[in-house]
């Protein structure tokens, strides 16, 4: 099941950019790059747990 650990360590490392994401919303001295990086890793990981999720579909069918 190394698929499935590795989609948990995805969903994991997407969760602490949401959080890092939320206090650096919070905090009025964040630059607008730091927040733009922090979307821009947190969408990509979204996108690696969503292709991850299509290749285990893939190899169950």
């Amino acid at each position: 099941m190394a698929i499935q650990a590795h989609l948990v360590e995805l969903e994991r490392k997407h969760k602490l950019l949401e959080n890092e994401l939320h206090e650096a919303l919070v905090h009025l001295s964040t630059d607008d790059l730091q927040i733009a990086e922090l979307k821009r890793r947190k969408l990509m990981v979204k996108d690696q747990i969503e292709r991850l999720k299509h290749a285990a579909e893939e190899t169950l069918h």
